[in-house]
């Protein structure tokens, strides 16, 4: 680690300090009576606004991970790395509505994990235990790759060791993390949201303006991408989509959006949200990500241009296609605005992983811890099992880090999204419709469950020479229904999550209607109709703070 590059370090480190500063702070901001409750400590107090929802979830959303994989993708994909642009741009008006319904049963019943509706829709502890445990292993993974994107900043800014000295500054980051969440709860990462959010608007709006004006347009630009990807052995990418990966394409973009309001940290920000009123104008003005996140995937591009060449790991010994964007900035800027781009990427990983840790602890608070090793838990010792919970998954995930390849937690994360998206029928569908029955949704979770672990394995990555867990595509060809495929020789892509969950759905649907005909008990629906429209000002709202 000789080759650290000082001032960029320097301004890093003031701008985490001052994050840190704020995320201390933020245990004062807009408190309640006690942050010994899970509604004010885990969801703020159910009071965010339209400002602090939107950075908030802006914040949740946008992740470190994103913005160094995204045009790392393109870097090296193409075309196919631009599927987060239509995903997050239909994701809105297909939640607003699920997230509407969402938010106010759960105000008036005091849900606070989308487990806790399933539990109180179905009156089935074991159909929320499985909702439970999906949204926790999909997050765990999720939270690691946020260190992914900041160990790709302090590999940049020569912080490149082998050792556990190599990763101390990471290990040293979360620590601090993990003491300022403890204390202010979701409170910390909505107030740093703020300064999160400002550094990266300017980062790349600096960056899409500068850099292809220095590097000769973008006309230029793509044809150098053009160049380089006709140079590559591969048929699959490209600046332009091909005859096998359209269809990839699509079903990963309507896959992720329909993934992504299912993940715990999402519905957190929605349910710490004040009303309703504030989720509608948020679903209009998140949006605006979506044209800074298109504005980033390109960098993939400029880079191509730049002749940019990732680090190696010093770790694993490998190349780190994860510091493409932060090798850009650091060759075509000056130190100190390379400084200030470093801090937003660094600051863009505390905030989504605060959150993260914070919904996964709700989880096992609520779902687990409560639900089956302490009934009768106060409010008090479900605050304290949740801030104790937070701290486990924190330093879980650098564990992760450290004592696995970095590429690993990538794969999980792959399998996390094919594992959140089979939540889909008990939680999204059952706020409009309670046809299904919960041993048929119990039966669909197992087989898309299943189904989607069993395609996962079978998908080989020839690149990296995995046999595997390669990826998310399948041929269609390799499609198999119990022996028999019916599109047999097909080179056809589709996204392994989409295939499962319609599998998952269809079980759903046929045991249903057998335990219909059986008239199997249902179980016991705590809500009401008028449950799902209620708002902030109605008078028989739960006071906050109050089981």
């Amino acid at each position: 680690m000789s080759n650290l590059q000082w001032p960029e370090l320097i301004i890093f480190t003031i701008l985490f300090a001052l994050v840190t500063v704020l995320g201390f702070m933020a245990s004062r901001w807009q408190r309640g009576s006690t942050l010994d409750h899970l509604d004010e400590w885990g969801l703020g107090g159910r009071k965010f606004g339209s400002w602090i929802t939107w950075f908030l979830l802006g914040g949740d959303l946008y992740t470190a991970y994103t913005f160094v994989a995204v045009p790392a993708l393109v870097f090296s994909a193409g075309a196919l790395g631009l599927y987060a642009l239509p995903y997050t741009i239909v994701v809105y008006p297909i939640v607003l509505l699920p997230a509407l319904r969402m938010w106010s049963v759960s105000r008036v019943r005091g849900y606070v994990t989308p487990a806790d509706f399933v539990r109180g829709r179905f009156g089935s502890p074991i159909l929320a235990l499985l909702v439970a445990i999906t949204g926790i292993v999909a997050t765990m993974p999720y939270i690691a790759l946020q260190l992914v994107g900041l160990e790709a900043v302090l590999r940049t800014m020569g912080i490149n060791g082998s050792g556990i000295v190599g990763h101390l500054p990471l290990l040293v980051a979360f620590i601090i993390l993990a003491f300022y969440t403890y204390q202010s709860g979701l409170r910390a990462p909505a107030l740093i949201a703020f300064v999160k959010d400002i550094l990266i608007y300017l980062v790349i709006l600096v960056a899409i303006i500068y850099l292809p004006s220095k590097l000769g347009g973008w006309s230029h630009i793509f044809d150098t991408a053009v160049a380089k990807f006709d140079k590559t052995p591969s048929k699959a990418d490209g600046i332009l989509l091909t005859a096998n990966n359209q269809l990839q394409y699509a079903t990963l973009a309507l896959g992720s959006a329909l993934a992504l309001f299912l993940y715990p940290h999402s519905l957190t920000s929605v349910l710490a949200s004040r009303g309703r009123s504030v989720i509608k104008r948020n679903m209009v003005a998140l949006p605006a990500y979506s044209l800074v996140l298109g504005l980033l995937a390109l960098l993939g591009y400029v880079a191509i241009t730049a002749g940019v060449k990732p680090l190696t790991n010093a770790a694993t010994g490998s190349a780190d296609g994860n510091t493409i964007v932060p090798v850009l900035f650091e060759n075509q800027f000056a130190s100190w605005f390379a400084g200030i781009a470093f801090a937003a990427i660094g600051i863009g990983a505390l905030v989504p992983a605060a959150i993260m840790s914070i919904a996964a602890a709700n989880l096992w608070t609520r779902n687990i811890y409560k639900e089956y090793l302490r009934k009768n838990a106060t409010p008090q010792e479900e605050a304290k099992q949740a801030k104790l919970a937070s701290l486990v998954v924190k330093l879980g995930a650098v564990a992760v880090i450290i004592l696995i390849d970095p590429q690993f937690s990538i794969d999980l994360q792959l399998i996390g999204g094919v594992l959140i998206l089979q939540t889909l029928p008990a939680v999204a569908l059952a706020l409009y419709t309670r046809w299904f029955h919960r041993w048929g949704l119990i039966a669909g979770w197992v087989v898309g469950i299943g189904w989607g672990l069993i395609m996962l394995y079978g998908i080989p990555n020839p690149a990296n020479g995995k046999l595997h867990f390669g990826g998310s595509a399948l041929s269609l060809g390799n499609l198999s229904l119990f022996g028999w495929h019916p599109f047999a020789g097909s080179p056809v892509q589709i996204y392994v999550g989409f295939v499962a969950l319609i599998g998952n759905l269809v079980v759903a649907a046929i045991v249903t209607v057998i335990a219909r005909k059986m008239k199997v008990f249902n179980g016991t629906d705590d809500t009401e109709p008028e449950d799902y429209h209620a708002d902030e000002h109605d008078k028989d709202l739960r006071p906050i703070g109050v089981h």
